[in-house]
């Protein structure tokens, strides 16, 4: 019922708005476990990215993006409702990772996205946006909590890499959520639209094409990032990135179309120095699942001719949430309810804006992770970042500005101002009612790492 009325008073303000100009058209392309490191224009040499790269040059490249958390379900339902995982007690990749024997015990989480939460695709509904999304949704098993109850009037689903008969085709369905964005585009140019395009690369298991492997294999890699075959997986992605400008551009639409390239956590590592090492987040520590910045740094990519200067570079820290918040503004809602998101839209423009956006950033993983994470808080203030490991009890504390890679723990020589930031952290996390960890009544020391079986993320 909440859900309803809220709808409804999103069209009542929409009916009762004067008439407008066409409104921008918007697409929101997301990779999945892409790290920030992993395109040309964000340092990498070994990966090619010409269209991303042209993407954002074309508009402005943050440098300071981060993810809503370090896995991926969490953050999509983040982006869709401007509200943190935190918040919404949806807290880990769905269903999570289950270690029956671990020393603490995760909260009873929820594995969905409530249908009674407001989302960005409902929100530009009412401001008369067709919506559209192709590709990995991951925010509830059922099809009741799928995007056709969501707010999207069109849904394509795709298929898994490791339901595809034929490997050497490529990966991840990339291509066909393409076409199917494409096509839905063709149909809705003559009203404003809205395209979710979240992609199934650069995911596990990695699959490409042969001759983009052989390719990579055949180029010198000069740093970490070494994998031929996550190289042609976001190959494949930029070129299709590419074809989505371009269907753009052939239909006269580029220049009221804001384009958001961006991924929902970070770069998934591997087994380091191996064969199995799938990329490199250096100069970030860790990765997906980590609970450093490697697991939560992004690219993030805006384009929007005429309103974005092309070339620009912004260090403004910003955050999943806060694409709800910037996106409704962009279509005109202006009476969305703000939770945990900002609304970044003057960044964009070059429009004045109070710095910086969020005082702090905030982040709550209550649970493991088959990378290797242990449960864990933390939070951003300036450049100073602490992370509290609820097994342990520890408090890290960093300074980013000398410390990019969170190597050196300042916890003993500066505890005053780490047990300031901590109650921050404590205070948002009640403010939040965040789900906490509790002590497992079926802890074994001997078999704390034991893993059930379930299917990946």
């Amino acid at each position: 019922m909440r859900k309803i009325l809220s709808v409804l008073f999103f069209i009542f303000a929409a009916l009762s708005a004067p008439a407008q100009s066409k409104k921008t058209n918007i697409i929101l392309i997301l990779a999945d476990d892409l790290g920030l490191t992993d395109l040309g224009c964000y340092g990498s040499s070994f990966y090619e990215t010409p269209n991303l790269d042209k993407l954002a040059a074309s508009g402005m490249r943050f440098t300071n993006a981060y993810s809503a958390c370090t896995v991926c379900s969490p953050t999509r339902a983040a982006l869709m409702t401007g509200k943190s995982p935190a918040r919404l007690h949806l807290t880990d990749w769905i269903a999570g990772q289950n270690m029956p024997y671990a020393k603490l015990q995760v909260p009873d989480w929820t594995m969905f996205l409530p249908l009674d939460e407001t989302t960005l695709a409902e929100v530009l509904k009412t401001q008369g946006y067709a919506t559209g999304a192709m590709g990995k949704w991951h925010l509830g098993r059922d099809k009741k909590y799928g995007p056709e109850h969501q707010g999207f009037d069109v849904y394509v689903e795709g298929q898994n890499a490791k339901e595809r008969t034929d490997p050497n085709a490529g990966g991840k369905d990339t291509k066909e959520l393409t076409d199917a964005a494409l096509n839905f585009i063709t149909e809705k140019k003559s009203s404003p639209f809205f395209v979710y395009l979240p992609y199934y690369a650069v995911h596990t298991p990695l699959q490409a094409r042969q001759t983009d492997i052989d390719y990579f294999k055949a180029k010198k890699a000069t740093g970490e990032q070494q994998n031929p075959t996550y190289a042609g997986m976001i190959k494949e992605l930029d070129e299709n990135v590419g074809r989505v400008i371009d269907h753009l551009k052939k239909l006269n639409l580029e220049k009221n179309t804001l384009v958001i390239f961006t991924s929902d956590n970070g770069g998934l590592i591997g087994a380091r120095n191996t064969e199995k090492q799938i990329t490199s987040n250096l100069p970030y520590r860790a990765g997906k699942g980590g609970p450093y910045e490697g697991g939560v740094r992004i690219p993030a990519i805006f384009s929007w001719p005429g309103k974005i200067k092309p070339g620009t570079t912004s260090e403004e820290p910003i955050i999943s949430m806060d694409l709800f918040n910037t996106l409704a503004a962009v279509a005109g809602a202006t009476d969305v309810k703000t939770y945990d998101g900002a609304n970044f839209l003057p960044v964009l423009t070059g429009a004045p804006y109070q710095k910086p956006l969020h005082a702090q950033l905030y982040w709550h993983y209550p649970h493991y992770h088959r990378g290797g994470s242990t449960m864990y808080s933390a939070v951003l203030e300036g450049n100073k970042r602490l992370v509290y490991h609820y097994e342990t009890g520890q408090k890290e504390y960093f300074d980013l500005s000398t410390d990019i890679s969170e190597q050196k723990d300042l916890y003993a020589t500066h505890p005053k101002d780490a047990e300031a930031l901590y109650r921050k952290l404590q205070t948002w996390l009640t403010q939040s009612n965040a789900q906490l960890p509790s002590p497992n009544p079926t802890y074994d020391e001997a078999k704390k790492n034991v893993q059930a079986k379930g299917k990946e993320d």
